[in-house]
């Protein structure tokens, strides 16, 4: 996978809980065209509420995945609940918490609560909530064979648990 949408896990507890953030730089290419206006009318970037989503899978699809082990692939099968009710904005970070909820052979659903914090802030301000289903794609008996590269436990995945001090998932 090409894109991260999470820069660091901060808080793990195997099988039940993940915490990632992002920080939201200025200089990123998409909020180039991801704009609201301002009280005054003055367009200003905003975080696109699809890559909170996107980050939100990522930070519960390793969080799926590693009840496993990464033994099977994992792949985000439905959005449950997308809610989110503030935008972010360059210059904040946000914060994607995934639970599990059930994880059986086929597959798994999280719940997932979102917030936002202004650094130096230290006050996470919650903004919304985006619960998801996977599926483990090894089992899902339709015979087809995925291409690897289709699949968040690349490379650079394994380094963000590796940084987080999780090696024991990232070299399995």
């Amino acid at each position: 996978m090409r894109w991260m949408w999470i820069d660091r896990i901060i808080e793990f507890e195997a099988n039940t809980r993940m915490v990632a953030v992002k920080a939201v730089s200025p200089n990123e290419d998409y909020l180039a065209d991801h704009f609201r206006d301002d009280e005054r009318g003055a367009a200003l970037p905003v975080y696109p509420a699809s890559l909170m989503i996107e980050g939100m899978a990522q930070t519960a699809g390793i969080l799926v995945g590693s009840v496993n082990r990464f033994r099977e692939n994992v792949i985000l099968a439905k959005v449950v609940l997308a809610q989110i009710d503030c935008d972010v904005f360059p210059g904040q970070s946000i914060r994607f918490e995934a639970r599990l909820d059930r994880i059986d052979k086929s597959g798994a659903s999280t719940r997932g609560a979102v917030h936002r914090v202004n650094p130096p802030e230290t006050d996470w301000q919650p903004i919304g909530r985006i619960d998801l289903m996977f599926s483990h794609i090894d089992t899902n008996n339709s015979g087809l064979d995925f291409p690897q590269e289709n699949f968040v436990f690349a490379e650079s995945f394994r380094t963000i648990l590796r940084e987080a001090g999780l090696e024991q998932l990232a070299d399995t």
